[in-house]
């Protein structure tokens, strides 16, 4: 894989994380409490897909972040070597998922 086509996928990839998060803004609000219009029951279905949405945004965060450090080393002209031991970053990793910080050996692979 070429830069070009990683930077467009990585930029792809955050648009399309950031207006996944965007959309789903709702299903984080907290939790109303008012028993006289929802039942515990409900209450609870409630507090565990709150507890579900915050955990998805927590690791969709955390991909943005490594898409933006993967742009970053785009920028930096360091783009596909392992941050770990230098050497090169497998191409067939790279294509897989080009935010990849690490070689197949240094990520325990």
């Amino acid at each position: 894989m070429d830069e070009a086509q990683a930077k467009t996928r990585l930029e792809e990839r955050r648009q399309e994380l950031l207006d996944i998060a965007a959309a789903s803004d709702e299903a984080r609000a907290p939790v109303e409490l008012d028993q006289s219009r929802v039942g515990r029951l409900s209450r609870m279905d409630a507090l565990q897909v709150q507890a579900m949405s915050l955990e998805t945004e927590r690791r969709r965060s955390q991909e943005i972040r490594r898409i933006d450090a993967a742009l970053a080393r785009l920028a930096a002209d360091e783009f596909g070597d392992c941050l770990r031991c230098g050497e090169e970053i497998e191409p067939a990793r790279l294509e897989l998922d080009p935010s990849a910080p690490l070689c197949f050996d240094c990520a325990g692979g």
